[in-house]
């Protein structure tokens, strides 16, 4: 096999993946607070103590995949589209 050959095949077995990763689990972990729904804080003592919600997930722990969001924009722009 050539080395272009192989990048190709590489390539597309990572973007197959991803995109079986995106329709079996359209969301993942929140990157902000890491799934929790909200920031883990201090308190005097250096106990952790529950902070604020999370605003980025809106304090669900989920966020949409970046490719899973491509896809539902893809689809919705084509929907309207064809109306």
């Amino acid at each position: 096999m050539t080395p272009i050959s192989l990048a190709i095949a590489c390539l597309l077995a990572i973007t197959l993946g991803y995109g079986s990763l995106c329709a079996a689990a359209p969301f993942g972990r929140c990157r902000k607070c890491n799934g929790w729904g909200f920031q883990m804080k201090h308190d005097r003592r250096g106990q952790l103590k529950r902070g604020k919600d999370c605003r980025r997930c809106k304090a669900t722990g989920r966020r949409i995949r970046i490719g899973r969001w491509i896809f539902n924009r893809a689809q919705r722009i084509y929907r309207e589209g064809t109306h």
